[in-house]
């Protein structure tokens, strides 16, 4: 379906009993609804009411021109406007990568809307600012963001072949083996390959560094379940230290030989502990 609400037009997956409670699964870059596609089911059959977006500028959804539309302020936006489309005021957030950045700042700034968070390989945004600043090996990780602080270029070179793309993106970064088939990257790639999709994908890491949040990162209360991948191409496993005072009700589950698609590298152990801490 599609689901219109903050300025644009979110196409959206939806499973499971219509009165069972909400969880809304948010993908990072470079993948769309997709990316959800083993843990959709069983979260149906356990009951919930699953609602699975492409995020603005991803896929089928809406590509609104300019950096300055993909603030975090508007991507948190348009998860507030969802949930009031589907009928709720709360929902279960669980989210991986960007899904993951806009699933923080979501819990910090409608903390009434959100039951439980589920964050995937996504640093807090304190712990993410502290180790880009301190530690060498994050700053190496993260080149990338600062080659897409470049105009026009990324997208470009990364638009030429989209399922090159997407093998470079997703096979070659994962540790384990088996995790994305042959027709798993054709989706993928047919993704990357909408018109002005990578360029608004992009644009979340321009807006960024152009556009940072103005106002304080407030604790989160909402019981929290932080699942890592220890061996993370893009992010260290130091990010997830030191956040006893941002995120009180925290619990941390390492997956040990796992890159970062581990939605994708590791669903069964993703899934029992998603509908574990779900279902306590």
């Amino acid at each position: 379906m599609f689901v219109s609400g903050n300025g644009v037009r979110l196409h959206t997956v939806v499973a499971g009993p219509k009165d069972g409670p909400l969880v809304v699964l948010l993908h990072g870059f470079p993948e769309c609804w997709f990316t959800w596609r083993n843990q959709i089911a069983p979260l149906a059959q356990a009951g919930y009411r699953v609602v699975v977006p492409d995020q603005r500028g991803y896929n089928l959804s809406d590509k609104p021109s300019g950096v300055e539309s993909y603030q975090i302020d508007r991507l948190t936006a348009d998860i507030r406007e969802l949930i009031h489309v589907m009928g709720r005021e709360r929902a279960n957030i669980v989210a991986h990568d960007w899904g993951g950045a806009v699933a923080w700042r979501f819990a910090m700034d409608y903390p009434q809307m959100v039951d439980k968070l589920i964050v995937m390989n996504a640093p807090h945004p304190v712990a993410f600012a502290r180790e880009l600043s301190r530690n060498r090996s994050q700053r190496r990780k993260s080149w990338y963001m600062f080659f897409f602080q470049l105009p026009w270029l990324p997208e470009t070179l990364l638009g030429f072949d989209p399922l090159s793309s997407a093998r470079l993106f997703f096979r070659r970064t994962a540790v384990r083996a088996g995790a994305f088939s042959d027709a798993d990257l054709t989706v993928m790639a047919a993704a990357l390959a909408q018109p002005d999709a990578l360029r608004a994908m992009i644009h979340w890491y321009r807006a960024a560094f152009r556009y940072p949040p103005l106002h304080r990162t407030r604790v989160i209360e909402t019981p929290t379940l932080l699942i890592w991948a220890e061996d993370d191409v893009a992010l260290d496993k130091s990010l997830t230290y030191g956040l006893e005072k941002r995120v009180p009700h925290l619990t941390v589950h390492y997956i040990s030989g796992c890159g970062h698609w581990v939605q994708n590298e590791a669903p069964d152990e993703v899934k029992a502990q998603m509908l574990a801490f779900l279902q306590s």
